[in-house]
């Protein structure tokens, strides 16, 4: 089987008009103060402004001031009044949403520009708010559906019920909830008293009067970016007040925009709406600073929702049909003003405040910029609605829900200039964005003119009641009577008088059939009372037996009620007896708690303590590795050097006796007579054969060789020369020919350092080196002694001062000391070290070995002897070829601190050139 996919989010309506209109801006100027002297903003038309720099203000790069103009729909001057603002600018919103459109109205500007003196007003000089509600009661008050006739849905629609339905839930939430009482118009509060003037009342034109309407009113302000109830009740408490709650946005079946949760007052008057209104401005949130003395912290967002539904047919009820009921709204938006805190000079709070104001504003400037773009480039970016809940709760605004209208209000003082240059761009920016046009609702397909003929019905069915169902007295009798047919005469004066009988006996038939005619009326006026008597009895019986049902389920009631209490106080009493044991388990609790505490910390010392005992006991067992490695590789050299020093001399001797021997057979050769015969070939003795050596053993030649002393001897150096190793350059010696007493030295030192060069060890690598990764630590203080022999660690990073980053990439550590030894030489240290993660997520370092290394001259006597001077006569040396200076200057020593010196720690170095 296929597997369901989750469906697809159907998308939102879209207008089906396609006709756009911009976003109307306007821009206010507030009055100059007395104590401002400088304005740097000029009215030039009713459209355009211009701002001259202040004094002091950077000049441009030719030293000139720059002067910039902006336009607008209509600019309103200083002298320009709240009503004229209001006929310009919010009159036709109001329009609209009495027609079922909706509309958004919001004031921006510098903190201290008179944005609420815009919305609000003053006493006497109302701003657009009361007069927006003045307004729309002055048009819709006789057309008013009585109270709960409308009721939201909590869903951000509207449901309709029937007046008697009405009744019942105002009767019952009378009896049961406690709603706010509101005020009228004679208890208003003197700060709002007397906003607008009767005068200056208006009313709209062409109010569908086949309808019935419904006001209510809601009021939220967004504070740090959080949406909280202004009208919203909650309960007093002096000693703990509860703070306010947030609300959240949610979407509607329409996909519009809405705050859950938000208070719905329906309202019946503009003072009664207005009340609510400043009951709400009371908890707005307010502060005082330099710029202004009550700057608003948040924005406020008062929501005017009308709801209408078309009568019946009759014209006498409301049409019981959800469909047919049309909400619109009108959001009346006073933004807090954008701020730098070094002018207001906010702390604390105040920049918290200060900073998600800006951003909010930010992200309102970021939002029309990309509808901006979109529309003009015809790209399709994603517009950010929800990083903002001022821009997330009317985006449905911007996309063509309702007529988008801005007042721009600004404050032409020198101060706010560059805050004022921001505030323009941002609004002529948002001039060229465009709103499609909202679309007209359908029109009802009722006859018009329903409501004026069910009134004149019922006026006219009252009157003939009143005429017909009146009581009936005795001069109502005699004026019955009195509108029969007279009863001609009837006196006989003759016998055979044929004329006067049958004329009274036609009047009488005359007078009985019209009696006959009121009593068939009487009698239908009588059956239609006895069963208006019967209906109403009916309606007594069944009232009767409501009222009886109803005092039964009130007699359940109580005994439900009686039952809850008895549960309730055995609850009680068994939550008390539970609130006692958890007072005792808590106790408990807590003394387990601090023994656990306590055992714990003592598992913490002991654990740190065996983990001490085992890093000592590991630190211990390398150490006594090292040193048992290092005697066991010390004495292995030292023995190594003791053969290869013993086979060397015996070779040097048993060179010297073959010498001896071939000089004698020279002599012996050359002094012999040609007449004399040859003696017998000597057999030649087998000689020892030296210990195998890395390097191949040089020929010895036999004592039948043909070639001289010499020969020999310069053979043996070319190939001492060719056996020296590449880059090790041999110092230079003067040339001279060799004596006789002298060839047997040479060719053994050319010998012992061919055999030297043989036993010669290799370089031992540092104890650094390895698969671990280092870290080499050299102070910036250290010195470069320029020795060849230098500590060269691998796979190391090097710093001049350890760091948490580098101690946690690598596992060991190598620290660089140098310091003055007491022969005034500078010896460096290695201090060596392993890094151990500790427990809290950090890492230590425990030092576990120390290498110095020591720079030594060695001692020189003033007179260097010769290699020739003071040879024995029989070639035999004792020194070898430690007698050379460049042989003991060529020998570098390394040791450990601590440790002996030994000689299995030498290494052959460059050779020093002599001085000349």
């Amino acid at each position: 089987s296929r597997k369901g996919k989750t469906p697809r989010r159907p998308p939102p309506k879209k207008p089906s008009n396609n006709q756009k209109d911009p976003v109307g801006v306007y821009c206010r100027v507030r009055p100059l103060g007395v104590e401002d002297e400088e304005c740097c903003i000029e009215v030039i038309s009713s459209t355009t402004i211009q701002l001259h720099a202040p004094e002091g203000f950077k000049t441009n790069r030719n030293g000139e001031c720059k002067e910039t103009q902006y336009s607008f729909k209509k600019v309103f001057g200083v002298s320009v009044s709240q009503m004229e603002l209001f006929d310009y600018v919010a009159k036709p919103l109001v329009d609209d949403l009495i027609h079922g459109k909706n509309g958004l109205l919001f004031t921006y500007g510098v903190t201290g520009s008179g944005k609420t003196f815009t919305m609000t007003g003053s006493p006497g000089q109302g701003g657009l708010l009361p007069r927006s509600l003045d307004m729309i009661f002055n048009s819709i008050g006789p057309y008013q559906a009585k109270r709960y006739v409308f009721k939201t849905d909590e869903k951000n629609g509207m449901d309709v019920q029937s007046e008697v339905d009405a009744l019942l839930e105002r009767q019952r939430r009378e009896n049961n909830l406690p709603v706010p009482k509101t005020t009228s118009s004679r208890s208003l509060d003197p700060e709002i008293a007397d906003m607008i003037n009767p005068e200056e009342a208006y009313k709209a034109d062409s109010v569908d009067e086949d309808s019935s309407y419904s006001i209510f009113v809601s009021y939220i302000e967004i504070y740090n970016n959080y949406i909280y109830d202004l009208l919203e009740e909650t309960q007093e408490d002096a000693i703990k007040p509860k703070p306010p709650q947030s609300k959240i946005l949610r979407e509607d079946q329409n996909h519009n925009m809405y705050v859950a949760g938000c208070m719905e007052v329906e309202v019946k008057s503009a003072e009664e709406a207005f009340q609510i209104f400043w009951r709400g401005q009371k908890k707005r949130k307010i502060a005082n600073t330099r710029l202004n003395r009550e700057s608003s912290r948040s924005h406020s967002v008062f929501i005017i929702k009308l709801a209408q539904a078309p009568l019946d047919a009759d014209g006498d009820n409301i049409l019981q049909d959800k469909s047919q009921v049309t909400v619109s709204q009108l959001c009346l938006v006073d933004l807090a003003g954008s701020e730098r805190t070094g002018r207001t000079g906010a702390e604390g709070t105040r920049i918290r405040e200060a900073g998600n104001i800006n951003q909010s504003l930010l992200n309102l400037r970021t939002c029309i910029e990309i509808l901006r773009e979109n529309q003009m480039c015809g790209t399709n970016k994603m517009v950010p609605y929800r990083d903002s809940k001022v821009t997330h709760l009317f985006k449905n605004y911007f996309d063509g829900e309702g007529k988008v209208k801005m007042i721009v209000c600004v404050n032409p003082k020198a101060d706010d200039y560059e805050e004022t240059i921001l505030v323009m761009r941002f609004a002529e920016m948002t001039q060229e964005v465009e709103i499609a046009r909202p679309v007209d609702r359908p029109i009802c397909g009722f006859t018009p003119g329903r409501r004026n003929r069910n009134q004149a019905f019922k006026e006219e069915l009252s009157r003939k009641l009143e005429e017909r169902g009146g009581p009936i007295d005795r001069e109502v009798i005699n004026h019955l009577v009195r509108s029969l047919p007279p009863i001609p005469s009837s006196e006989l004066t003759d016998p055979h008088d044929d004329v006067t009988l049958p004329r009274l006996i036609e009047a009488l038939q005359n007078r009985h059939t019209i009696r006959q005619m009121m009593i068939e009326e009487y009698n239908k006026a009588a059956n239609m009372l006895r069963t208006m008597l019967q209906e109403l009895d009916s309606n007594i019986i069944s009232k009767d037996n409501f009222i009886h049902e109803q005092n039964g389920k009130l007699v359940e009631q109580d005994k439900i009620i009686q039952n809850n209490k008895a549960e309730i106080e055995r609850l009680e009493k068994k939550t008390k007896m539970q609130e006692h044991k958890i007072d005792i388990l808590q106790k408990t609790t807590k003394i387990y708690e601090g023994d656990k505490r306590t055992l714990r910390q003592e598992l913490e010392t002991r654990d740190q303590r065996l983990q001490r005992e085992l890093s000592e006991k590991r630190r211990m067992e390398q150490r006594m590795n090292g040193v048992v490695s290092d005697t066991q590789h010390k004495w292995e050299k030292e023995c190594e050097r003791r053969v290869n020093a013993m086979q060397l001399e015996m070779q040097n001797k048993l060179w010297v006796k073959d010498e001896k021997l071939k000089q004698l057979k020279a002599i012996v050769t050359e002094s012999k007579t040609p007449g004399r015969p040859d003696p017998p070939p000597r057999q030649p003795q087998p000689q020892p054969q030296p210990r195998p050596h890395p390097h191949p053993q040089r020929p010895i030649p036999s004592a039948s060789s043909s070639l001289s002393v010499a020969s020999s001897i310069t053979a043996w150096e070319q190939r001492a020369t060719q056996d020296i190793r590449p880059g090790i350059r041999s110092p230079p010696t003067p040339t001279r020919t060799p004596t006789s007493a002298s060839r047997p030295r040479r060719r053994a030192l050319c010998w012992a350092r061919d055999e030297e060069e043989a036993l010669r060890p290799l370089h031992r690598r540092s104890r650094s080196a390895g698969a671990e990764k280092w870290v080499d630590h050299k102070p910036a203080s250290s010195l470069d002694l320029g020795t060849v022999l230098q500590p060269v660690i691998p796979n190391a990073i090097q710093v001049s001062a350890p760091s948490e980053k580098a101690l946690s990439k690598c596992d060991r550590y190598v620290l660089t000391h140098q310091e003055v030894a007491s022969d005034g030489e500078i010896q460096t240290k290695l201090i060596k070290g392993e890094v151990i993660k500790t427990r809290g997520g950090g890492q230590a370092v425990q030092f576990t070995d120390i290498e110095t290394l020591k720079q030594e001259l060695t001692t020189v006597s003033g007179r260097k002897r010769k290699s020739s001077e003071g040879a024995p006569a029989n070639g035999d040396r004792s020194d070898g070829v430690w007698t050379d200076v460049e042989t003991r200057c060529s020998v570098a020593m390394e040791m450990r601190a601590g440790s002996n010196m030994g000689p299995g720690y030498e290494h052959h170095g460059i050779t020093k050139r002599r001085k000349p």
